[in-house]
């Protein structure tokens, strides 16, 4: 993101917010014709990128229809791309676009390998922009005092580094929420909100890759500030938060005590404030976001897939009257939808920004696979998504499925319903929507809670294998609740998934088993992952989770 005196500079706020207006007018605008809109999209790509390695070899200048770039370039995930993101990172140019990267984004896959995704101006205009821009709309709109002061907003994503890793051929290769588009892209009303803030460039030395640190030094300034939103994207960052203050509480309130940061020499000591935080804590007999700023109006981040189970109680402790708005539904390597209002999960096809196809989830992807198209997508169904754009990626199977909402203006508006992965031991095909769905059945069937939740498969008797789900409940779950939610998740499994359903009558899959955790055992692990050395941003709830390891620090059953 852009420096972060840009906040500071009169009339800034105003030119950021017509910037955000106009960007959604625009995309607002091109639904009225989708299909204009998505054919100019393949035109324009085609034309752009004719003569690159990929295009030469895909006859990209013969194409003139949708049909015809079907059949002219299968389905491809990014390790069919590697090998000329490779090339390029190296040095090569003209292999997947016509103009070179700036920068590339790194993303961590299902794989957790870390990719290369390549950024070009062209993308950066043409793609990534608008969606950028627009995204922001509801935010302000409907909370404009976080554009009134620059340490209105904590920004959790925003981590700018002074000396970023870079590919072979030089160029910096980094999270999105670490490069100055100002800088690169020529961008200066790009900065997000909250990259103003005080904390937005840490005044006092650190060790880039002390997450958890830099994080302690973010959350010691913000306790001072009179915060209105949290921005986080990943919510896992700002589930977080509760448990961050409550560990690093006594240190914080030092701190500010003393008027340090770090333990170096800050600002003016506050005892004033230290005795308030002091008594918040002694009063309540724990630390909550509502508690340190009662005047918190708002939370940014996404809100579906497992992050739905969580995000009513967790909005409760920053405070009863807070909105949670939905951030994009995108990946680094490109935009699927954007909310232009406030509906709580879902966003409008961003139609100038990729050419969009689908495949229905219980399909499996494969090159050869048939796709839909926009209008031919349904409301309630669950799709793979597949987008090409100008920036370098061709029918590109992002490994994310969504699920269609409704339509707007005869656009869908679509939802991140999780991974495309499946867990599949015996046949049962089971995918993150589906457990999800199956999980919000059966929480609600006894009124119960959670805060977070993960699940394994686990040998039973024999040849028979189970599920076991890891809960953290929200408030303590009594033996017959217990009892009761186990029984109702597997019929909401079976329910969800006709897979699964034969696999438990085939006796392929035992009865499943609960395994309850304390409230805080998700916040713990999330936390101990970042001090290995994860980005935050890059730690993200996955519901799947085989490797025993990483089960047994979950659970609390790690050796030693």
């Amino acid at each position: 993101m852009n420096a972060p005196s840009v906040w500071h500079t009169p009339g800034h706020a105003d030119r950021y917010r017509e910037r955000v207006y106009a960007a959604r007018e625009r995309l607002a605008a091109e639904h009225k014709d989708m299909s204009n809109a998505q054919a100019h999209v393949l035109a324009d790509l085609l034309a752009f990128n004719a003569d690159t390695e990929f295009g030469r070899r895909h006859g990209f200048a013969r194409i003139r229809t949708m049909d015809d770039f079907r059949a002219a370039v299968p389905l491809q995930d990014y390790a069919a791309h590697a090998p000329l993101i490779e090339r390029t990172a190296a040095g090569e140019r003209g292999l997947l676009t016509a103009d070179a990267p700036e920068v590339y984004f790194t993303s961590s896959g299902s794989t957790g390998a870390h990719k290369k995704v390549p950024v070009t101006p062209r993308f950066m205009s043409t793609t990534f922009m608008p969606f950028y821009f627009a995204a922001w709309a509801p935010l302000i709109e409907h909370f404009p005092e976080v554009l009134q002061r620059p340490d209105a907003v904590l920004n959790l994503k925003h981590d700018p580094l002074t000396a970023p890793p870079t590919t072979a051929d030089g160029r910096p290769h980094v999270g999105a929420s670490q490069v100055d588009f100002g800088a690169r892209f020529g961008e200066p009303l790009s900065a997000e909100p909250g990259t103003g803030a005080p904390w937005a460039v840490l005044p006092v030395p650190t060790d880039p890759g002390d997450h958890l640190e830099r994080a302690y030094l973010r959350l010691r300034l913000a306790v001072q500030s009179d915060l209105r939103c949290l921005i986080g994207i990943n919510p896992a960052m700002i589930a977080a938060v509760p448990y961050q203050l409550n560990l690093w509480w006594p240190r914080i309130v030092k701190e500010v005590r003393n008027g340090t940061l770090g333990g170096l020499p800050h600002r003016a000591p506050d005892p004033g404030r230290a005795d308030q935080l002091e008594r918040l804590a002694e009063y309540f007999g724990t630390v909550s976001p509502a508690h340190v700023w009662p005047r918190l109006r708002a939370l940014f981040c996404w809100t579906t897939g497992v992050a739905s189970l969580y995000l009513p109680a967790l909005r409760a402790e920053f405070g009863n009257d807070v909105t949670v708005l939905p951030a994009p539904v995108a990946a680094s390597e490109g935009p699927t939808g954007v909310a232009l209002d406030r509906h709580a999960s879902a966003g409008s096809l961003v139609a100038s920004a990729a050419v969009y196809e689908f495949v229905p989830a219980d399909h499996d992807l494969a090159p050869g696979s048939a796709t839909l198209l926009p209008h031919e997508i349904e409301a309630g169904q669950d799709y793979h998504v597949v987008f090409s754009h100008v920036g370098g990626f061709y029918r590109y199977t992002v490994g994310d499925v969504v699920r269609v909402v409704d339509r707007v203006g005869g656009v869908p508006r679509v939802e991140y319903a999780g991974r495309g992965v499946r867990s599949d031991a015996v046949g049962e095909r089971l995918r993150d929507a589906q457990v999800v769905r199956a999980l919000h059945t059966a929480l609600g069937s006894g009124g119960l809670g959670l805060r977070n939740v993960a699940c394994r498969v686990e040998p039973d008797t024999g040849d028979t294998r189970r599920y076991v789900f890891a809960i953290a409940p929200g408030s303590p779950w009594h033996q017959q609740e217990t009892a009761r939610f186990t029984a109702d998740l597997d019929r909401a499994l079976a329910a969800e998934s006709a897979e699964y359903s034969h696999a438990r009558g085939a006796d392929r899959l035992g009865r499943l088993a609960v395994q309850l955790l304390d409230r805080e055992a998700f916040a713990r692990d999330w936390h101990t992952a970042v001090g290995t050395g994860i980005r935050p941003t890059q730690v993200k709830d996955r519901l799947f989770r085989q490797d025993d390891a990483l089960w047994r620090r979950l659970t609390g059953t790690a050796d030693g």
